[in-house]
């Protein structure tokens, strides 16, 4: 009998927990844009729309892909297998702050005293003597204060187009600067970071 009730328990143990669940397969489209903007080597930096700014923006861009050592940078576009197109701008604008501060104190006092006194006679009479006092204090005091800073915005939406005319690759960045870094050059070196990224990832797909 000690048999079967043996198999009995090992018929009812808790199954074995599954594997968990593989991550969902990269989209056939995602995957080959990858693989695209992995044979990218030579890049041409079209000019951006958004004026003056834009100019700038551009050198900066520039600037920052040459610093990242991956791909060339040309001028000729027609030696490119890439180019970067898209728009940019730097804006300008006056960050204000306001503030007001008020403190109200108001305080009463009251003070009031009565007195009687009177003699009686056969008819009876009395008489009352009654004095009060109020006063009052208010005190008032407000504060305001008003700053003005002066700031820079930079965003730009790129994207880097195949010789056939197709989009491999697209990032929009902003900023608005930092303590070391102006808000151009922050937005260039994202967009670079990101395309560096994106690289990474098409060169394990190829892989």
């Amino acid at each position: 009998m000690l048999i079967p009730i043996i198999l009995a328990f090992v018929a009812f143990e808790t199954p074995p927990a599954l594997p968990p669940a593989a991550p969902p397969a990269m989209a056939k489209a995602d995957e080959e844009i990858l693989q695209q903007l992995f044979t990218v080597r030579r890049i041409f930096v079209d000019r951006l729309s958004g004026g003056d700014t834009a100019v700038q923006m551009r050198d900066m861009i520039i600037s920052s892909l040459e610093n990242s050592r991956l791909f060339v940078i040309t001028e000729n576009q027609e030696r490119a297998d890439a180019i970067l197109r898209g728009s940019a701008e730097d804006l300008v604008f006056t960050d204000v702050h306001s503030s007001s501060d008020s403190i109200h104190a108001q305080a009463n006092f009251s003070l009031s005293s009565g007195q009687t006194y009177g003699s009686t006679s056969r008819s009876g009479s009395s008489s009352r003597d009654q004095r009060s006092q109020s006063n009052g204090v208010n005190v008032g005091d407000s504060e305001s204060s008003h700053s003005a800073e002066r700031k820079h915005e930079a965003l730009a939406a790129v994207r880097l187009v195949n010789k056939d005319g197709d989009v491999i690759w697209s990032t929009t960045q902003e900023s608005i600067g930092g303590k070391f870094r102006g808000s151009s050059a922050d937005v260039a070196d994202k967009i670079t970071r990101k395309l560096v990224e994106d690289y990474d990832r098409a060169k394990k797909v190829k892989k």
